[in-house]
């Protein structure tokens, strides 16, 4: 049982930020990030860089799922991929510049703008109806 205590947390964040990954396309930033800090005690330096160690399964598991089901744009997603992978890459050795203080706070302003911008931006265009389609009305039988 002792064994199993310092386990419970990371399985927790672990569990959740697998719900969230899954339903929303998030989960290792928004909530591993700041868990890991408050919970777990990392400083903002381990917590990102030890969430994105976590997102490379994460991500493989739901693709796998998403692309059974059909959802994937391909052209976006590859080429959106080359280039965060490339510019991820080489942004990622920069950290080691930054105070975790002054990472904390990049991270905390992007999360707010961007729910900002969810919340008041209008979804884009409504996804395809996969029912069988409504049966056309006969003009003929219309307005009577």
């Amino acid at each position: 049982m002792k064994l199993l205590l310092p386990l419970f947390l990371p399985l927790a964040i672990g569990a959740t930020s697998g719900v969230l990954a899954a339903l929303c396309g998030v989960g290792g930033g928004v909530i591993m990030v700041p868990a890991f800090g408050m919970l777990l005690h990392l400083d903002q330096k381990h917590a990102l860089a030890t969430s994105m160690a976590v997102i490379v399964p994460t991500a493989i598991a739901a693709t796998v799922q998403h692309a059974k089901n059909g959802l994937i744009d391909w052209k976006v997603a590859i080429a959106t991929a080359i280039a965060a992978t490339l510019t991820s890459y080489f942004v990622a050795d920069t950290v080691k510049q930054f105070r975790s203080e002054t990472l904390t706070r990049i991270f905390a302003v992007v999360i707010i703008l961007f729910g900002v911008m969810m919340l008041v931006t209008p979804t884009s265009k409504p996804a395809a109806s996969v029912g069988p389609a409504e049966p056309a009305a006969d003009p003929s039988t219309s307005g009577r």
